[in-house]
């Protein structure tokens, strides 16, 4: 039987690496509630933000576990009842130049090439840059009584960026991905399991139960694992590496998109002045 006390316990710096402690941000803490599963007990009050620091240690907590623990299974979850998590602190992420190529995909590069099994355990909400946390993970089991999956950025005027994308793409039917992006449709979990979002439901006995159906904790032993995620996966890694390149080719996109809704507006004022009527104003 697997004793438990924590593995160790990894406080969330305060945010803006302030030195007051009493600021800290929350908690990382790893038990392991069955022989060579670890479970990865996060806390980032209020809904376990993506922001630079939860980042920083989730990456630490990931390490920790390979390094200094055996071969097994890495379970993630949140101590807060309400939220897996809420994603990106938008405001504060889109103001940072450097928090997509060294802090966010960082983090989802190490999650979808960890070299053994993970399982994304969401008991809440799972939103946004949420939901793409756990869909980087290899498995996904969901709180069939509470929360929703959403890719809500529709609502908040945000794009996806390729690194974000193409591990969708990959994994969910297009039609589904396509519904989740344009619909912002929200999914409660027997939902999210017809539509393959998700690969069960229940909590962590149900998680346990489908390590052991799974026989996960024997395919982490492997040691092409890792490798093996790697080539599933190229496509996905590919985007994450060209990352540092994208605000160039965003500034291109947008000119090009500029360049187009000019050369439409000229045709429809082309055409307004051809049956006597007004140019646009602009």
């Amino acid at each position: 039987m697997s004793s438990n006390a924590p593995h160790f316990v990894l406080p969330v710096p305060p945010q803006g690496g302030g030195a007051n402690t009493s600021a800290q941000q929350g908690q990382f803490v790893c038990t392991e509630p069955a022989p060579r599963v670890y479970l990865l007990s996060f806390s980032s009050p209020p809904d376990n933000r993506l922001t630079p620091e939860f980042n920083q240690t989730f990456l630490l907590a990931l390490d920790i576990i390979e390094h200094r623990l055996p071969k097994g299974v890495v379970v993630t979850t949140s101590s807060i009842a309400k939220f897996y998590s809420n994603g990106l602190d938008f405001e504060n992420a889109i103001r940072d130049p450097t928090f997509f190529p060294r802090s966010l995909f960082p983090l989802w590069r190490r999650l979808i090439t960890y070299p053994m099994p993970t399982v994304a355990l969401m008991n809440g909400h799972a939103f946004a840059g949420g939901l793409m946390t756990a869909m980087f993970q290899d498995y996904r089991i969901m709180n069939p009584h509470k929360g929703f999956v959403c890719l809500n950025e529709l609502d908040f005027g945000a794009a996806l960026q390729p690194a974000m994308a193409t591990v969708f793409r990959i994994k969910l039917s297009m039609s589904t991905f396509s519904n989740m992006v344009l619909e912002s449709r929200r999914y409660p979990a027997l939902e999210a399991l017809k539509e393959g979002i998700i690969d069960g439901v229940g909590g962590i006995d149900e998680t346990l139960a489908f390590i052991k159906e799974y026989k996960l904790v024997e395919k982490a032993q492997s040691v092409s694992y890792g490798p093996l995620k790697e080539e599933l996966y190229r496509e996905v890694i590919q985007d994450i590496d060209q990352a540092a390149d994208r605000p160039r080719k965003f500034a291109a996109q947008e000119q090009d998109r500029e360049r187009r809704f000019l050369e439409s507006r000229k045709r429809v004022d082309d055409y307004s002045v051809s049956i006597g009527g007004p140019r646009s104003k602009l």
